[in-house]
């Protein structure tokens, strides 16, 4: 599922990273199809908040997933424009609305840790697991998970 990278310490993975409402993500780069700027995102009628819109991205017609509102957050205030992140799910194809892009980091698999237990709820519903890096705790995207929300929202309605 994730790109790995074997090496002299073990398989690697490396991730795509974001921000989101001031926290780090990584999402496994094998899963990441594109980095773009949203533009002339329609909205849905009747869809749930999560749901940014669509757009037409290359010919493709893209579901924006507002990633703050999947996690419980309030809207940005800072007035920056979003960037998204495009990701697949059985050939359907998603942008995830994230605050800012970050890099690519190539981690040791073996770092990977299970979700703490004090992590936000909101947050170990869409985690894979975690890693520790300097200072600050990168959280591991669930892509599937957080794209199979959507339908357990679609069936609630």
């Amino acid at each position: 599922m994730s790109k790995k990278i074997q090496s002299g310490e073990g398989a690697m993975v490396e991730y795509v990273t974001a921000m989101i409402g001031g926290q780090l993500f990584g999402l496994p780069i094998s899963r990441v199809q594109d980095v773009f700027m949203p533009e002339r995102v329609t909205r849905v009628p009747l869809s749930s908040r999560e749901i940014a819109g669509v757009l037409n991205l290359r010919g493709r017609i893209v579901t924006v997933v507002d990633m703050r509102a999947r996690l419980g957050l309030p809207k940005a205030e800072d007035g920056k424009v979003p960037m998204a992140v495009g990701v697949d799910l059985r050939g359907e194809s998603y942008g995830l609305l994230i605050d800012q892009i970050g890099e690519v980091l190539r981690l040791s698999e073996d770092g990977k840790e299970e979700n703490p237990v004090n992590l936000d709820p909101r947050m170990a519903k869409l985690a894979g697991g975690v890693h520790r890096l300097d200072g600050q705790l990168m959280v591991v995207l669930d892509v599937d998970r957080v794209l199979e929300l959507k339908t357990e929202v679609q069936m609630a309605a």
